[in-house]
C-alpha cells in the first residue's frame, strides 16, 4: 500500500498498479476501459460508453450501491467532486474501501486530473490517448464572439454557468458562455433569459436532460438551437479525441 493524494488533497491508500477499480463517473469509466479494461470491475448504471461494457452494475452516481461496491473488494474507487456525493465517499471510506476523487473545471484539468489519476492512483502509465486528446484541443480557436447558452434541464430551465468544464469547453471553441460570469455553476433561470437577444445559439445536449428535435428546439421563439451530443460537450475523457470535430462540424 502506497499513500497518494487526489485532486482534493485527500491522501489515498493505493494499491499500485490498480487490479480491480470501480469507476462512478461516466467519462471515467471510459477513460479506464480505454486503458486496461480488464481491471473494471464496476460502473454505473449511467455508464454508456463504451456500449458492450460488461462489468458490474451499482447503481447511480448520486445513489451508488455501497453494498455491492464493498462485494467487488476494488483497490480503488474513482469519483468526481461534481458527479458523486462527499456522503457516499465518505461512507465508502468509512467502510476501507479507497476513493480517489477527480476534480475538474476545465479542459486542462480534465487532462491534468486523469493523468494524476493514472500515474498516482492506479500506478499505471499514462495512456497515449490522453496525449493526443491535449494534441487536439491545444489547436487555437477562432474568436467567434457568438454567445451560447446550454441548457442542462427544463422544467425549471437550468443552464451551464462558470467555472465548469462545459463552459471552458464551448470557450475552446470561440464561443461565449453567455451565463458564464455568475457565480452559479448551473444557475436556474427564465425562458426569457435565454430566448433572448443576448444570445446568439442555444446548444441543446441529449443529456443530463434529453432534449430532442421534438423536446426543446419549439420553446424557442427567437433564439436558433442546435441539437449536440452530451457526450461530446459534457464528457472528459477518449471522448475529447473525436468531440471537438464533432461539435465544430454541428456549429457550422
Amino acid at each position: 500500500m502506497t499513500a497518494a493524494t487526489d485532486d482534493l488533497g485527500h491522501p489515498v491508500e493505493v494499491v499500485r498498479p490498480a487490479h480491480r477499480v470501480v469507476s462512478l463517473v461516466p467519462s471515467l469509466t471510459e477513460a479506464v476501459a480505454a486503458t486496461r479494461r480488464e481491471a473494471l470491475v464496476g460502473a454505473t448504471d449511467w455508464c454508456t460508453h463504451p456500449a458492450d461494457l460488461d462489468v458490474t452494475r451499482v447503481r447511480g452516481t448520486k445513489n451508488p450501491d455501497r453494498a455491492a461496491i464493498a462485494e467487488l473488494r476494488p483497490d480503488l474507487v474513482l469519483a468526481n467532486r461534481e458527479e458523486n456525493r462527499e456522503l457516499d465517499v465518505q461512507r465508502l471510506r468509512d467502510a476501507g474501501i479507497a476513493v480517489w476523487v477527480t476534480v475538474i473545471e476545465t479542459v486542462d484539468e480534465a487532462f491534468a486530473s486523469m493523468e494524476r489519476m493514472f500515474t498516482d492512483g492506479l500506478g499505471w502509465d499514462a495512456p497515449d490517448w490522453l496525449d493526443e486528446a491535449r494534441a487536439v484541443w491545444a489547436e487555437p480557436a477562432p474568436d467567434s464572439g457568438r454567445r451560447v447558452a446550454i441548457p442542462i434541464w427544463r422544467d425549471p430551465w437550468m443552464v451551464v454557468g462558470g467555472r465548469t468544464f462545459t463552459g471552458d469547453l464551448v470557450a475552446r471553441l470561440g464561443l461565449v458562455n453567455a451565463f458564464g460570469d455568475g457565480n452559479d455553476r448551473y444557475p436556474k433561470v427564465e425562458l426569457a433569459d435565454i430566448d433572448s437577444p443576448d444570445v446568439d445559439l442555444v446548444l441543446l445536449p441529449d443529456e443530463p436532460y434529453v432534449f430532442t428535435a421534438d423536446d426543446g428546439p419549439e420553446a424557442f421563439a427567437h433564439t436558433p438551437t442546435r441539437l449536440v451530443s452530451g457526450r461530446s460537450l459534457t464528457w472528459y475523457g477518449p471522448s475529447m479525441l473525436t468531440a471537438r470535430a464533432e461539435l465544430e462540424s454541428t456549429l457550422d
